[in-house]
């Protein structure tokens, strides 16, 4: 956990009924100093999204090396390299080249995010996802945050329905290639 950094605990009940995964989750999230509570919402669900065995957040905003979620197989290696937020092109492209697969979760506005990238070179850009969400939903949802945190997220049809400390929002997934 990086100093100064607080912790929050999350008591998630997800129902994702496009992927098939139903699960109650206990998540411990160090939030950063520097990370506002709509990048950590975004980040945890960003793993609730993402949700399968092997799956955990890495050491944080301060490992520049690490995507913010990965999935590893039992084995260690890398499945899935999960990016939060706005991440610059180079990490995207490291994190291609070190795992089978890879996707960005955004709380910003989609258009202003890729915007960097155009022209910079992202190993197999055209196969990275770009997901966000209905234009506010993730800042109004944040603003409910507590230091413990009840969460149900549903989805369905790529429609998320999320219930935070007994605030209902809700909100397309948006998907886009980033390259």
């Amino acid at each position: 956990m990086a100093a100064g950094a607080t912790m929050h605990t999350f008591a998630i009940q997800l129902a994702d009924v496009d992927r098939g995964v139903y699960e109650d989750l206990s998540l411990r999230v160090a939030r950063h100093p520097s990370e506002t509570d709509a990048f950590m919402l975004t980040r945890v669900l960003a793993y609730c999204l993402e949700f399968e065995d092997g799956i955990d957040f890495s050491e944080g905003i301060s490992a520049t090396d690490q995507p913010a979620v990965r999935v590893r197989d039992l084995t260690g290696r890398l499945l899935a390299w999960i990016e939060v937020g706005a991440p610059d092109a180079e990490k995207l492209h490291s994190g291609s080249m070190q795992s089978e697969r890879v996707a960005v979760y955004t709380h910003r506005d989609p258009a202003k995010v890729v915007l960097p990238w155009e022209g910079k070179r992202i190993h197999r850009a055209a196969d990275i996802p770009l997901y966000s969400f209905d234009r506010g939903v993730i800042a109004d949802a944040a603003a409910h945050i507590e230091r413990r945190s009840a969460l149900t997220l549903s989805v369905t049809e790529r429609r998320m329905y999320l219930e935070l400390n007994g605030a209902s929002f809700e909100s397309d997934v948006h998907e886009q290639r980033v390259g």
